[in-house]
């Protein structure tokens, strides 16, 4: 059950949903790194978020309408996907990753998906929006011959994993 909002403004009532240190990096996982299940966004958390923690913001998150948690029967998983409002983050998500490239000391493999969008702007992030309620909303593709963004930004993640393998810069 939501807590009532300390006020009606705008931005606190965004902090309220998502504010906190893990709930974004929760959200990123899903958005970005199509982790859909509880033990992938263990797994695969670059932040090494706790069980108990990640628990907790996939509640919060549901319960602020960010995500949906699928039903899952007996010995099945249950999905969690991204609703509207999470997907419309997107240009807040690419916004983020565009500061920190600019204002912080990163790694080549953490920041290229943060590059693309920023090089990409507004037409890039619709597109990334509409491939996103395909995937967790069901909308069909608007072009189902057309490469994935997301399969295109793990390609790059991979050439800048490879050359860092070969002994170009790393990260």
């Amino acid at each position: 059950m939501r807590e009532p909002a300390r006020s009606g403004c705008p931005i606190n009532l965004a902090v309220e949903a998502f504010g906190d240190r893990w709930t974004l990096l929760v959200l990123r996982d899903i958005m970005f790194g199509t982790r859909l299940y509880f033990r992938e966004l263990l797994a695969g958390s670059e932040e090494r978020i706790a069980s108990n923690i990640l628990a907790d913001r996939l509640k919060r998150l549901v319960e602020a309408g960010l995500l949906t948690r699928d039903a899952a029967g007996r010995g099945q998983r249950a999905a969690y996907r991204l609703t509207e409002a999470a997907i419309e983050l997107v240009p807040v998500f690419a916004e983020l990753g565009a500061w920190g490239v600019r204002h912080r000391e990163t790694t080549p493999r953490l920041r290229i998906r943060a590059e693309l969008l920023a090089a990409g702007g507004r037409p890039l992030w619709e597109e990334f929006m509409a491939e996103l309620r395909s995937i967790h909303l069901g909308e069909p593709r608007r072009d189902p011959a057309a490469p994935s963004l997301l399969e295109q930004m793990g390609a790059a993640v991979a050439e800048i994993e490879a050359k860092a393998a070969s002994g170009g810069a790393a990260g």
